[in-house]
């Protein structure tokens, strides 16, 4: 699936990734993920018109509201969680 490629790949450059957060594809966005250290995970943008993906910004937004130190979306869970999340959304 490319969608986990594009997750493969975005982890696998680590800290490098957060400097590069203008590289990402066009139909994409990042998310920083985690409770402690904050990953960057590239998704595409159909999964904003998914709802459950809609309440995960809400409770993202309930807990950072709209300041993200890290300059993009800030979502407070576990990367194994928000990966099985999302491995089960279509994008």
């Amino acid at each position: 699936m490319a969608f986990k490629k594009i997750l493969r790949r975005s982890l696998s450059r680590g800290k490098e990734a957060t400097s590069m957060s203008s590289k990402v594809p066009k139909g994409y966005f990042a998310v920083y993920v985690g409770e402690e250290e904050k990953k960057r995970f590239v998704v595409p943008v159909s999964f904003l018109n998914e709802p459950q993906f809609q309440e995960l910004l809400s409770m993202a937004e309930q807990e950072f509201g709209f300041d993200h130190p890290m300059g993009g979306i800030t979502i407070p869970c576990r990367e194994d969680i928000f990966i099985s999340f999302t491995s089960h959304l279509v994008p």
